[in-house]
């Protein structure tokens, strides 16, 4: 009886019906009982207090007035049609406008007739209105039933054409709780974690979340609830951690030999920070356990990320393992083999790279001499899971910017080992613990929190356009020291063409204010052909050209040493993780680099927090807490594409305290049952089974 309750499909509800469970079906993913049931309210408000038409203002997030309605005219043709009613009470009038549903409000509503109305007031010509404001009879209302905490649930325009505003959905959930049989909502919690956390029981928890009794209720149902997912998220991923563990085996790299010792005594290009010989012995006692590895590799531009790579790919060497690294694209790609090859040359290594633009001849031969264990090294782009591809003996597989790889791509490198190979991923996106809880939570997390020796932090300065000259001068001033500089232009696809037009126009005002043959430019954006974006930046690369003009195709994998100048124009369109990657492009050597933000004058809270931030540090955890909490975990880069954020109450921004609470609950329940196999846990058991069938998989790699 139990489970068959929540699982009854939407339209048996009284007063929903065939038609609206569609509505609610297309609008809100509304499909059972229990769906209904965990659309969570957004807010609460107190509908206890009235305003007065006088007190209206849009500063207020809603009003509750009591007054009549003077008239209700019908303006506009077609699709504009709308309906405005002049309500007034004793201190004036204010106009209430439907778009939607207007020919059924208008046969609704009438004159002369008291109304309680709710809503969100906004202004036009001059004139406060409220738009589909919540409307019902005053003498139908009884005041002492309303509280001051009433549920507020998201809706749609189609929603509430259909009579399912936000007051309709409390009306149908309201009902739905009523009629909830005896332990149709199942405990999935232990008493164990009840009583240690002080958690409401589910069913109270549900039934004050939607209808709280108290501020005090309300805060311990969203406690509770809030506890529930965020554990079951951490359970998930430290189990699979703990099965992937103890349960898949990996390559045994028992030694450290020549060619690890020769690179580390004879060719290291600067010794190693702490933090990368920390991260170094971590990943050694990964792959000499006889376990799968799965480490997570987080560092800043420029942190030394692929020198720890390089020294785990010649362990790999050292115990008869090749490997093998996928970047996102070519152009990465392409860096990382010619730093790899540069850095192992002397050693005479044998390394290949394997991208879409590798011609058959290429191919052909990189997969003889990858099957007969001369490569050692195969770097290369998704091409390397190509069923064509076969290794003789792969050991180690390391993944760059994996978020732009899926699950099914990362999977096949997997399985191109004879054992699963070790995986290390490797990110320059600092992701805020929060997050790397939450969606990295099964793999080893290793940090490189120091900047190589001799790295002068980056100096970045905001500028509006009134300052222009100014900066143009500095750019000056930095190529008659033998300096280059990347000019970065936005190029969103929304405006693509728009872009393209600035970026085209930035570099014919920069080819005036910098003329030939005293200076030359470069432009390269994702318009031009391979061979011409090649050709551009190589012309940089060796110095050929002072100033790069681009889109971001450079923010990952161009590292042009002598380059120490970022201008980044209308930086208020970027991202703040975004801005902080193509800093990065600069400071990689020893003279002293610079970050211009170009915006123009008007600039919302949210960009100018942006550049304050970008101004004051160059940490990327920092900068990434601040991207955080101004564009919320679904907006990070790559979090989107993982399916993995199907949060219904908790919010990785504000909820940080209780993931942390959470992970190590669940941690201490799997170190003393890790299969949940004791009586004690049977409810989590089954709470976790009953979650994999409704939610997607969370970032699994190994």
């Amino acid at each position: 009886m139990a489970a068959s309750f929540l699982d009854t499909p939407i339209e048996y509800l009284k007063g929903i019906g065939p038609q609206r469970a569609e509505v609610l079906k297309s609008e809100l993913g509304l499909f059972l009982f229990r769906d209904l049931l965990t659309h969570y309210p957004f807010r609460y408000v107190d509908r206890t207090k009235f305003q007065s038409v006088r007190e209206v203002s849009e500063d207020l997030p809603y009003v509750q007035l009591r007054g009549v309605i003077e008239s209700l005219t019908t303006v506009g043709v077609k699709r504009g049609q709308r309906l405005v009613a002049v309500f007034r009470d004793s201190s004036g009038t204010i106009d209430l406008v439907w778009f939607q549903g207007h020919k059924w409000m208008a046969d609704k509503l009438k004159t002369q007739t008291e109304y309680i109305v709710f809503g969100k007031p906004t202004s036009f010509n001059g004139r406060y209105n409220l738009a589909h404001p919540e409307i019902e009879l005053a003498g139908t209302v009884d005041m002492k039933l309303r509280s001051a905490f009433q549920s507020v649930y998201s809706s749609t325009e189609k929603l509430k054409s259909k009579g399912l505003d936000s007051e309709g959905l409390r009306k149908l959930i309201r009902q739905l709780i009523s009629q909830i049989p005896p332990n149709a909502i199942e405990e999935n919690l232990s008493e164990e974690l009840l009583s240690d956390f002080k958690l409401l029981p589910k069913m109270e928890a549900m039934k004050q979340i939607h209808f709280p009794d108290s501020n005090s209720l309300l805060q311990k149902a969203e406690y509770r609830l809030k506890f529930e997912e965020l554990f079951f998220i951490q359970l998930k991923l430290l189990r699979l951690h703990h099965i992937n563990v103890k349960t898949v085996p990996g390559a045994v790299f028992s030694k450290v030999g020549d060619s690890f010792n020769d690179f580390y005594n004879k060719h290291l290009p600067f010794q190693l920070t702490g933090a990368q010989k920390r991260v170094v012995k971590e990943i050694r006692t990964d792959m000499g356990s006889g376990h799968q590895m799965n480490r997570l590799l987080q560092g800043d531009v420029g942190s030394g990320k692929t020198l720890v790579a390089v020294l785990s790919m010649l362990l790999a060497i050292d115990n008869g393992f090749q490997s093998c690294l996928m970047a996102p694209t070519e152009i990465l790609a392409n860096q990382h083999f010619v730093t790899i090859r540069e850095l192992l040359g002397p050693m005479g290594t044998k390394i290949a790279l394997l991208t879409g633009s590798s011609t058959t001849k290429e191919r052909k031969l990189i997969h003889t001499q990858l099957e007969s264990g001369e490569i050692k090294i195969l770097i290369g782009t998704h091409a390397l899971i190509e069923d064509k591809v076969k290794f003789q003996n792969l050991g180690l597989v390391v993944i760059d910017e994996q978020h732009r790889f899926g699950v099914a791509q990362r999977a096949k490198l997997r399985d191109k080992g004879k054992v699963p190979p070790h995986i290390l991923i490797m990110t320059a996106t600092p992701i805020p613990r929060t997050l790397a809880m939450t969606f990295y939570g099964d793999l080893d997390t290793s940090v490189i929190d120091e900047m190589p020796p001799g790295r002068k932090p980056i100096r970045t300065s905001h500028y509006m356009e009134t300052q222009r000259l100014r900066m143009l001068g500095f750019m000056k001033e930095q190529i008659a020291l033998g300096r280059q500089i990347y000019v970065v232009y936005p190029l969103i696809k929304e405006s693509e063409k728009l872009d393209l037009q600035n970026l085209q126009k930035g570099y014919d005002d920069l080819v005036k204010e910098f003329p030939q043959p005293q200076y030359q430019i470069s432009i390269v954006h994702g318009k031009l052909s391979s061979e011409q974006k090649d050709f551009e930046m190589q012309r940089f690369v060796k110095g050929e050209t002072q100033i790069m003009v681009a889109t971001t195709v450079i923010e990952v994998g161009v590292n042009v040493p002598n380059a120490s100048v970022m201008v980044i124009e209308s930086a208020e369109r970027f991202g703040l993780s975004q801005l902080h990657q193509l800093r990065g492009r600069v400071g990689r050597g020893a003279d002293q680099s610079y970050c211009i933000l170009m915006t123009s004058y008007k600039l919302g809270a949210d960009s100018r927090t942006r550049m304050e931030t970008m101004v004051r540090t160059t940490d990327g955890f920092e900068i990434s807490e601040v991207d955080l909490k101004l564009r919320g975990p679904g907006d990070i880069e790559g979090t989107q594409q993982s399916g993995v954020l199907d949060l219904k109450i908790a919010d990785l921004v504000r909820d940080g305290q209780i993931i942390q609470l959470a992970r190590t609950a669940a941690q201490t329940i799997l170190n003393e049952d890790p299969e949940l196999n004791l009586e004690k846990n049977k409810d989590l058991h089954k709470g976790l089974i009953q979650r994999e069938k409704t939610r997607p998989d969370w970032a699994k790699v190994g």
